[in-house]
């Protein structure tokens, strides 16, 4: 089981985040690459908070392929490329993370840009649960 670390001896959270997770010995792991809010057919909503949610419905959808849900995020990375798309992402984030019972670590960066000037978010997580675990990707097995 995944644990929330937010010692009261610190200043609580400035919002939907642990200041960490604890993961058991043995668990298995999910990297994801940074997504960025882009369609599958290559359109780039012009805001922010359009461009977080695309990120994170890539996330699901990465975790899913590895039987994971947004439940096992342990933390989460996030880049935008000026102060004024941070109440984007984190309505986009919030509203990720609705529901779950417990919250992830997070990181918010601002950042000088990305690859292409029309992307303004850019989000990867690392995500875990108890293992072992095994799954199947494209008909092959994977295994921790």
């Amino acid at each position: 089981m995944l644990t929330a670390l937010t010692p009261d001896s610190i200043r609580p959270p400035f919002a939907a985040y642990a200041h960490g997770t604890w993961v058991p010995p043995g668990a298995v792991w999910v990297f994801t690459s940074g997504q960025l809010g882009i369609t599958p057919d290559d359109v780039v909503p012009e805001h922010a908070e359009e461009q977080a949610a695309l990120c994170f419905t890539s996330i699901d959808a990465i975790l899913a392929e590895a039987g994971f849900t947004r439940a096992d995020t342990v933390r989460i990375n996030a880049y935008v490329t000026d102060r004024a798309h941070m109440a984007g992402y984190m309505t986009a984030r919030d509203a990720w993370l609705a529901g779950l019972d417990r919250l992830p670590g997070s990181t918010l960066v601002i950042v000088s840009g990305f690859t292409r000037p029309e992307f303004k978010v850019e989000v990867e997580v690392i995500a875990a649960r108890p293992g072992p675990a095994d799954f199947e990707v494209d008909g092959k097995r994977a295994q921790p």
